[in-house]
This record gives structure tokens, sequence and C-alpha cells, in this order.
């Protein structure tokens, strides 16, 4: 599994990047199976860090989405609403969910941490 070290990642397994963007690791796509459906927040939603933002399903489950950080959604993925598989094949690049003009974010992790947090099987 590969942990990309240019973002900060939470114990929830959402991924924040140094602009704002968020998703999920490859360790939560892998946890969920086939992602088939995605709920985003919409453009303009206010949404606090460590709070639920949203929904990802997959063929075994349903998850809350817990955003990252705090801040204002400044766009939205459509491509992974419209293709939620694409979060299973690319969940660092095309499989990214949404963008936040962030103003405060939890603590969040660095790749070594987050790849010690996964290497027991955490989730």
């Amino acid at each position: 599994m590969s942990i990309p070290t240019d973002r900060h990642y939470s114990q929830d397994h959402e991924w924040l990047a140094a602009d704002g963007t968020v998703g999920i690791t490859e360790f939560a796509a892998e946890a969920l199976g086939d992602v088939v459906y995605v709920e985003l927040p919409e453009v303009g939603d206010e949404i606090s860090a460590g709070h639920t933002c949203g929904e990802i399903e997959s063929t075994k489950s349903v998850s809350d989405l817990i955003s990252p950080a705090s801040g204002t959604v400044t766009e939205i993925n459509d491509a992974v609403v419209d293709n939620p598989e694409s979060i299973n094949e690319d969940p660092y690049g095309a499989g990214w969910l949404f963008k936040l003009e962030v103003t405060e974010q939890d603590e969040l992790l660095d790749a070594a941490a987050y790849e010690e947090l996964t290497a027991g099987g955490a989730q």
C-alpha cells in the first residue's frame, strides 16, 4: 500500500492535501471494497473537522465521510459522483472527493504516522 508523503491523514482514514483537497486513503478504499455510491457536501457548505460531511457506500457497507478539516467547500469531484469506482482505482488521484477553503484542521498524521496506524490493520 502506498501512502503519499505530500498530504496529511486523519485517524478516520481521510487525507488532506496542502491545497485543501480531501479524499479517502487506499487503506479505507480497500477496507470498503467496491464503492458504488458517494454522497458529498455541496459547494458553499460549511463543514467542521471531525464531523460527518457525506457518505460512501460500497458492496460491503455504508460509511460516514468525516472531514479532516473545517472550512467552506469550494469544489466537489463530479466525476467521482458519476463513477464512484474511481475511489477504488485511484484514491489519491482521480478519486479525490472535494476541496475546502480550510479554516481549521484536526490534529492530522504525517505519512509515517499514518502508516504506523494502519500497519496493525486498525480501522
